[in-house]
């Protein structure tokens, strides 16, 4: 199994049984670069963007994006070709928001993968994708529409352009991206938004896909006695963030309750008070299921797979989809939804003893997590893209 990828994740997927054919986005930098070392840089230097309302944020850090997603997928197609010529591919799987034409006109079949809440796949009953709206009000739903379309008509239209000039079909209005012979997407049923937007037989909903690990963790002895334990993340890229780690930091020192921390590539400036307890990598998914709680950033990876253990949130969106998540997750009773930069401390504290303290949402989220480790999205996944292989 091949897998492309960026060229700084180098070394971080032959152990997982890959073998790595790396790929450039741009002119490889002077110095080499940790793994997604650029996006991390990126979000850091926009940072103060995250403050806007969700629509003011379109043309100034959502279109951006794109701008460096688009550049990126025209600077490496060459390189993808020569991938796909070497190695000659029985079925070809992407897990990315934007076009890589070499993948699409390879003849073979094409998997796409969603890694993002669903609303990627737009629909007129349901809210449009980046806005973080509730799913209950469209009052706001055209004027988003409309301003996206104003921001980023120019840009779609040019890549759309290159696109077919590679030997891909058009992409569709105002998409950035084409959908598969098979599509699958990772979010639990019962969050998702299948009545108000069907999809049709070619995709296919995994309810979580949550990583196997082979580490190990134990609850550090700090942390063994004490008030609830809390797992607090805002992700490798919100981590970046440093005076935003620091504020929150602060706010939950001002509690009872112990907290492991997701520290992220800036880990050396970020202090932890006694009643805390992290590092810059953290094995995620064997901490959630001993917490009682978890404050996310709302990135679909956290998301679901805190929904698959069962566990409540407080949803701190900074950009891109997790303010979709941080919407869904707060209308359905399943987290509540706080403004990262915005909050007071009687804000989150209240929504931590709220959340701590409500034995039917913990006996309901019990049941979903029960529901979708069942349902084994992992193993699903990966009989489908096998399925797809073989015809």
């Amino acid at each position: 199994m091949v897998f492309a990828a960026e060229a700084s994740w180098k070394g971080r997927l032959a152990p997982l049984g890959f073998e790595e054919d790396l790929v450039d986005l741009a002119p490889p930098p002077e110095q080499p670069q940790d793994a997604g070392q650029f996006w991390k840089d990126f979000v850091r230097d926009t940072a103060p963007e995250f403050r806007k309302p969700t629509i003011e944020q379109l043309d100034t850090w959502i279109k951006p994006v794109w701008e460096e997603l688009v550049s990126g997928a025209r600077y490496c197609e060459p390189q993808l070709k020569e991938i796909i010529d070497r190695v000659r591919p029985d079925v070809i799987v992407e897990d990315n928001v934007v076009c890589f034409p070499a993948l699409t006109t390879a003849g073979v079949p094409f998997v796409r993968i969603v890694s993002c809440n669903p609303l990627e796949m737009k629909g007129e009953r349901v809210p449009p994708p980046f806005s973080g709206y509730p799913a209950g009000d469209r009052s706001g739903w055209d004027e988003f529409r409309a301003e996206y379309e104003r921001t980023h008509r120019g840009l779609w239209s040019d890549f759309s352009a290159w696109v077919t000039e590679q030997g891909a079909p058009p992409l569709p209005d105002l998409e950035f991206m084409h959908e598969g012979d098979l599509n699958l997407y990772v979010y639990p049923e019962s969050a998702d938004y299948t009545d108000a937007r069907p999809l049709g037989p070619a995709w296919h909903r995994l309810d979580s896909s949550v990583r196997e690990t082979q580490e190990r963790f134990t609850l550090p002895p700090g942390l063994a006695e004490g008030g609830a334990l809390v797992y607090f993340s805002l992700g490798s890229l919100g981590s970046a963030d440093v005076d935003l780690m620091r504020r929150v930091i602060a706010s939950l020192a001002r509690t009872p309750h112990r907290y492991i921390v997701s520290k992220g590539p800036l880990h050396e400036e970020i202090e932890l008070p006694p009643n805390m307890w992290g590092e810059e990598f953290l094995p995620q998914t064997r901490i959630l299921p001993l917490v009682d709680l978890v404050i996310t950033h709302g990135g679909n990876n956290t998301t679901t797979e805190s929904l698959h253990f069962g566990k409540p949130m407080i949803l701190l969106p900074l950009f891109w989809d997790q303010h979709d998540n941080a919407q869904r997750m707060a209308e359905l009773g399943y987290g509540v939804r706080l403004d990262p930069y915005r909050f007071t401390d009687a804000q989150l504290h209240g929504a931590i003893s709220r959340l701590l303290g409500d034995t039917t949402l913990r006996r309901t989220l019990t049941e979903v997590g029960e529901t979708i480790r069942a349902r084994d999205g992992l193993h699903t996944a990966a009989d489908l893209i096998e399925r797809a292989a073989t015809g």
